[in-house]
């Protein structure tokens, strides 16, 4: 799988396809992608990246970190470790930042206690909780966001 930033600054080859998409209901993920935040988990020691440089890395929490292109403001990626390729902690590409999502489907929410009442998916997705979800990434929290 391919993708990038808006601009083509930016650009990436996923080497290991994910298998679904997941939504992040925190505010700190609907400020970060303006609106809905869906990502895929990867592997950073998969992915082939042209325009480094061009990447911005932003502290958004004690425990979190979120990237973009310095030149367009797409965002890229958010990590738990803060340092691309490191091979440690959580790491979730942006979906929109993928060239073509396929057949992938959404199968998860978190944060889904902080989910504005304004919209909801169609279909079946496992749940979880700010607790739930922050069990899973064994961080600290800073309040209740990513």
């Amino acid at each position: 799988m391919t993708g990038g930033c808006l601009c083509g600054a930016v650009r990436f080859i996923l080497h290991q396809r994910p298998d679904h998409i997941d939504v992040c209901h925190c505010s700190m993920c609907r400020k970060f992608s303006g609106g809905i935040e869906l990502g895929v988990d990867a592997d950073p020691d998969q992915i082939e990246w042209r325009g480094e440089e061009n990447i911005q890395i932003y502290k958004s929490s004690d425990w979190a970190e979120r990237s973009f292109c310095r030149i367009c403001g797409s965002g890229l990626f958010w990590c738990t470790s803060g340092k691309l390729g490191d091979g440690e902690g959580f790491f979730g590409l942006c979906a929109g930042a993928l060239d073509d999502l396929g057949d992938l489907k959404l199968t998860n929410e978190i944060y889904i206690d902080h989910k504005p009442a304004g919209y909801a998916f169609a279909g079946e997705t496992e749940k979880k909780t700010q607790a739930e979800a922050e069990a899973i990434f064994a961080k600290p929290t800073d309040g209740g966001h990513q």
